[in-house]
Formats: structure tokens, C-alpha cells, sequence
């Protein structure tokens, strides 16, 4: 199986019957890939586009648990000890690194409103500490700006996301996993209630289970098939710049900025908390899932009319199973980057680092996050629908926390002990009335 170019994605075969199908080759889907190839469980990956095109190989590529909500930390503590074993069991470097991760605080006002999550969290034995303003500057020095503290924790770091998704998919096939490329998931057919076979459009799999991993084209999907998920989209934008000498390591993010050092001496850089959200139909369908989010987050929120707006109000949401589907239409999602915060991002990185003075852009990428009402994500069965499972929703955190959640929706699949108590992540506590708990971070 060839995972390395599109060019063979029309000569792709799937194949007539598995175990369990998943659909969407990011890094979620990948890692519950590798996840069930390990335990030997016969698993097709199916991908509409190409491996890690979306959001998973533009993002900042932090891999932390800092600042998480309190009900994801168990997972991302084990999926930090996961990404420090994938050199070894995929045999090639994802890039991990530990390297430390800063928040910068400018006034005391911001110290203070991460006391209730340091206090949410001690029983978890996280090395998160407050920092004070004579230690903060160690964390960027040469910086021009003061500050008052911040937060930091020295277990937390980065991998690369455009190594990452392929790196974990090679290491899955190895392992008997197929993955097919350029091939849509249509949706799927049940047999006395239960899932029996995925419609793609090369073709149909006969299949016991079927994970949905579709990141942002998860709920178009779930409504086909009578499954409500709500889910609406931020976007997200970030830059890589050229190799920059005396910047400061690791990771850090404060008011106006954020940096990531990348293995081959360039940064990450982008804004945090300044995300575009295009009101779409689903904005209206599910705003009232929506209000304690929007409570806590909305200063960060750019609400627009966009491109996106208009694609997704003529977008068909019914379709037959043996006619092309969406999924067809629109291989992979290539946003256009809010570029005027992307400017200022510039803009306040050169004024705070003189060494990024002369910094060179090499690439503005964008990508829609997926974001769930309480931002955190969904890993688990449908309740009404034996046999389908969902592991989509993980709010702008997918990419830390992957490996983990790969782990735990094989181990929903299969019957084993989860390895987190998976109840925080069930799907029905968006259907069964359950009250909509989103942790005002602000980080």
C-alpha cells in the first residue's frame, strides 16, 4: 500500500471485508489505526483526500497538558508517554521533543484567573508552576516586554505535524492495516440494527464497526446518518518561518503571540486566542449547545459571513449511499489564513524578539478546527446504532492527545479496560439532556 504520493489513489482497491473501518486518515484516525494493527484487529483506513492534509499536519504542533481541560488530562498523560515511545515502535522520529511550554502573563489579573485550573488539577501531580516575573524572562530571553509571571510546565513539548500523521500511517500498515487514499466514505448500511457494511466509492466493505474520525466533516456525515453531533468550525492560522538564530526555545504564547522552535531552526509563530468563525446553518442549528462557550470564549471569537458560510448553506445534506456524497465534491479543505492576524502577529513577534527582526515566512497555513460545545472531544460508541463509533471534536487539541484517543476508541471497539474512564468523552451528552459543561480556561 502506498501512502506516499496521490498519484495512485485512482488504482486503490478496497477491500471486500474487514473488522472495522475508520473513516478519515488525520492524525486521529491514524493513530486508532496503529492502535488496532497492534492488537491485530483487521482495520481499513479510508481517506477522501490524502493523510494529515487538514488540520493535523497546520497546526502549532504543541503536544501539552497544560491548560487542558481537567477531564482530558488523564488521556493526554498517557498519550505524552505514547509519543515518547513512537521512536521506537514506528522505528522513525516524529519529532518529538520535551523541551518545556510558557504562558507569559503581563498583569497580575492574568496570574489570577488560572488559579481555579491549577487548583482543578492537583491531583493529577502535573510540574505546572506559577512563575514569577524575576524567573519569567529565563523562558525568552532578550525579550523587550515585562511581565508579571506566567505559568510553566518542563514535561510538555512539541512534535511535527507534517512528519507525524504519515509516519504513524506507514507504521500501521506495516503492522496489516490498510489505507486507502483518494476513497470517500459514503456512509454506511446496518443488519438488524447494527453496522454491516460502509459504502465507499470504490466500492463496498463488509465490516463489524465503524469509527468516524472526520474532524470537521463529522457532522455532515452523522446527519446522513441520523446521528446528531454538533460540532461548528474555528479557523485556525499559523506561519513557518525560515531558520532563525538567538529566537527562544521551546514553546511559549502570551497576549498578541505564540512560537513554536521547529527541528529545522525555523518558528511556528501565529496569535493565541484570534479565531475567524464563519456563521454557517449549523451556527443557528446548534447555538443553543453553544451558549456556554460562547460565555467564556467569545472575545476570542471573529464571527464573519465568509466563503464558508455560503458553501455550507448549498451543501446537500442527504444522499443516497450509491451516488457521490460532499466528500466527493471537496477532497481536502485548504482555508484561506485570517491574514490580517497573521500580520499583526509579525508585527508583535519582531517588536517583543529582536531576533526575529528579520524573519522570513515560508508558509501561511490555515485550518477549520472542530470544536464541540464543551471542547472536549467525543470518543465513543453511538448508543443507538451498535457498531459505530465517533472520535471527532477535539476542539484546536487533536493533535497532542491523539495517540491516547487512538488507544481508547480500540479498546471501546474491542472490550478491553479503557485505559481513562471514557465517560467524560460519550457521545450522548449532547442528546440525552445532560447540562453542557465548558471549562473557562482562556488559555
Amino acid at each position: 500500500m502506498n501512502i506516499q504520493t496521490a498519484h495512485d489513489h485512482g488504482f486503490d482497491v478496497v477491500p471486500a471485508e474487514t473488522e472495522v473501518v475508520i473513516v478519515g486518515g488525520g492524525i486521529v484516525g491514524v493513530c486508532a489505526a496503529l492502535s488496532l494493527a497492534q492488537r491485530n484487529v483487521p482495520v481499513v483506513l479510508c481517506e477522501k483526500g490524502s493523510i494529515g492534509e487538514e488540520q493535523s499536519s497546520r497546526n502549532w504542533g504543541w503536544v501539552r497538558k497544560m491548560g487542558r481541560d481537567p477531564r482530558e488530562i488523564p488521556l493526554m498523560i498517557r498519550a505524552q508517554q505514547m509519543w515518547s515511545e513512537y521512536a521506537s515502535i514506528l522505528g522513525v522520529d516524529v519529532g518529538f521533543r520535551v523541551c518545556g511550554i510558557t504562558y507569559f502573563c503581563d498583569e497580575e489579573k492574568d496570574l489570577a484567573k488560572y488559579d481555579g485550573w491549577m487548583k482543578a488539577v492537583e491531583g493529577f501531580n502535573l510540574d505546572t508552576r506559577f512563575v514569577s516575573a524575576n524567573e519569567i524572562g529565563s523562558f525568552a530571553p532578550g525579550a523587550t516586554r515585562s511581565w508579571a509571571g506566567g505559568l510553566h510546565t518542563a514535561s510538555d513539548g512539541f512534535a511535527e505535524p507534517h512528519i507525524a500523521s504519515r509516519a504513524i500511517a506507514r507504521a500501521a500498515v506495516r503492522l496489516g492495516a490498510r489505507i486507502v487514499e483518494g476513497c470517500a466514505v459514503r456512509g454506511f448500511e446496518t443488519e438488524g440494527g447494527r453496522v454491516s457494511e460502509v459504502a465507499t466509492e470504490k466500492g463496498r466493505i463488509c465490516c463489524n464497526s465503524v469509527v468516524l474520525a472526520g474532524g470537521v466533516w463529522s457532522t455532515l456525515f452523522g446527519r446522513n446518518q441520523g446521528v446528531k453531533l454538533p460540532q461548528l468550525k474555528l479557523l485556525s492560522q499559523v506561519m513557518r518561518t525560515r531558520p532563525i538564530t538567538g529566537g527562544p526555545a521551546g514553546c511559549g504564547s502570551g497576549k498578541g503571540f505564540g512560537f513554536r522552535k521547529r527541528l529545522d531552526e525555523g518558528y511556528n509563530i501565529s496569535m493565541r486566542s484570534a479565531h475567524p468563525v464563519d456563521i454557517v446553518p449549523d451556527s443557528l442549528r446548534y447555538l443553543r449547545d453553544y451558549v456556554p462557550a460562547l460565555k467564556n470564549e467569545w472575545r476570542a471569537m471573529k464571527f464573519r459571513i465568509g466563503k464558508r458560510s455560503l458553501q455550507e448553506t448549498f451543501t446537500r445534506t442527504r444522499w443516497q449511499l450509491d451516488r457521490p456524497s460532499p466528500f466527493e465534491k471537496i477532497r481536502v479543505l485548504r482555508p484561506e489564513p485570517a491574514h490580517a492576524i497573521l500580520d499583526q502577529a509579525i508585527i508583535n513577534i519582531k517588536a517583543l524578539f529582536p531576533a526575529f527582526k528579520d524573519l522570513v515566512v515560508n508558509e501561511r497555513m490555515s485550518a477549520w478546527i472542530d470544536v464541540t460545545p464543551d471542547a472536549i472531544p467525543v470518543i465513543s460508541p453511538v448508543d443507538a446504532i451498535p457498531g459505530f463509533y465517533i472520535s471527532t471534536g477535539y476542539s484546536g487539541h487533536g493533535f497532542g492527545i491523539a495517540p491516547a484517543a487512538g488507544q481508547l476508541i480500540t479498546e471501546l471497539i474491542t472490550g478491553e479496560d479503557p485505559v481513562v474512564d471514557p465517560t467524560p468523552f460519550r457521545h450522548s451528552r449532547f442528546i440525552d439532556g445532560s447540562k453542557i459543561n465548558h471549562w473557562p480556561i482562556g488559555f
